[in-house]
């Protein structure tokens, strides 16, 4: 597919500055439109194929879904009053709130205690990944422009410039070493003069696996928190509780939690807000879950991580013969040469989650549409330009 050529190529000053930006929701913007713009600018070199970035540009795309928090508040609106056991749950809340004496609708507690109860789980995912979007871009995205700067426009095998380029990345295994980006840099400037195509394939998807092994080994702390689900304790929820029924008058709120215990409604009342932190907290957990294991693709595909990949592996990365890549896949793929038991059954655990990504690299090595612009034009002059565009991201 022609990539259009990009009028200016992002530098690691450029990255730099994206990554400085303090709106996460802007600075996520940006950093998927760069991850493009670097996407590009490679391939324009190397030739159709993908690259990390290319890749990085929809898992940013999808992860602002996440910081935005739009999705996700809107699929846990939609269990309000679904499930039987949190109906019944609200209903003796309410109920209780009625005895004594609230002049609120129930539909008011409802939706006080729902917030309450979602706010946090929301605002924890999404400032994890807001977190992890950053840590990943200010560190690969930046070694890309630099890359991209420094080797890409080599036009004869120069090893003196290469080594110059790997000096700066630390020795080590990830987290802290960046031992797999020398690595796959050094793949990726090989297969710049490789005239065989199939072993040129299998360099740039060996890179690609590499800089993802590192990627996931380095985020595996906020993937993880972003799965955490932190409550609110039953007895503050009790709190917030009748400080929504008696706002203005403290000692009325303390009269009447004392009024309970008299008539022995607390025990009531407890239960049915530890059932009620229960049920939300389960149900929070499944969505949260669904919402981060769906990526979203270009032309509106939305594929889900917890399923096996169906498109089938390229021709020229159908067989594999290079050894580097065998041994990692190897280590990563319980099922190489085989989607059998890709998808992720949990997108915590990082071995799991690994082998996920090792098929979907592969399978997808060889898509066009993944080069297609995630942000209309339009939109990317807003963006550019330090503002939140309008219109569906």
């Amino acid at each position: 597919m022609p990539i259009k050529p990009q009028r200016k190529i992002p530098t690691p000053a450029a990255v730099e500055r994206i990554a400085a930006v303090t709106d996460p929701v802007v600075r996520n913007l940006q950093i998927t439109q760069c991850y493009h713009e670097l996407s590009a600018a490679f391939v324009e070199r190397t030739g159709a194929g993908a690259n990390w970035c290319t890749f990085a540009t929809w898992a940013s795309k999808q992860a602002g879904q996440s910081i935005r928090k739009e999705d996700l508040t809107r699929s846990l609106e939609a269990l309000l009053g679904v499930q039987p056991e949190m109906e019944m749950a609200f209903r003796e809340v309410v109920a209780l709130a009625t005895q004594l004496g609230t002049p609120l609708s129930a539909e008011t507690i409802r939706k006080t205690l729902w917030h309450s109860l979602t706010a946090a789980a929301v605002e924890r995912t999404g400032a994890a990944i807001a977190r992890g979007n950053k840590k990943v871009f200010e560190e690969i995205g930046w070694e890309f422009a630099r890359f991209i700067m420094s080797c890409l426009s080599d036009t004869a095998y120069d090893e003196a410039n290469l080594k110059a380029f790997c000096r700066d990345l630390r020795p080590g295994e990830p987290p802290a070493g960046q031992q797999y980006l020398r690595q796959a840099f050094t793949r990726y400037y090989q297969s710049l003069f490789e005239t065989d195509r199939k072993k040129q394939a299998e360099l740039r998807l060996l890179a690609n696996l590499e800089i993802g092994y590192h990627e996931q080994t380095r985020l595996q702390p906020e993937i993880a928190e972003a799965l955490d689900i932190a409550m609110i304790h039953p007895n503050e929820l009790k709190t917030r509780l009748l400080s929504l029924l008696f706002p203005n008058d403290r000692w009325q709120s303390q009269a009447r939690l004392l009024l309970l215990e008299m008539l022995g409604k607390t025990s009531l009342l407890d239960r049915a807000l530890q059932t009620l932190v229960s049920v939300v907290r389960q149900q929070i957990r499944l969505i949260v879950t669904e919402h981060l294991m769906t990526m979203a693709m270009p032309n509106d595909i939305r594929l889900p991580l917890g399923q096996d990949l169906t498109a089938g592996f390229p021709v020229s990365l159908r067989e594999l013969y290079n050894a580097d890549l065998r041994t990692l896949l190897g280590h990563i793929d319980p099922t190489p040469d085989s989607l059998l038991g890709s998808g992720a059954v949990d997108w915590a655990d990082l071995p799991d989650r690994l082998h996920f990504i090792a098929d979907l690299f592969r399978c997808f090595h060889e898509s066009a549409d993944l080069f297609l612009p995630p942000f209309l034009a339009e939109q990317v002059v807003v963006l550019k330009a330090g503002g939140r565009p309008g219109g569906r991201l």
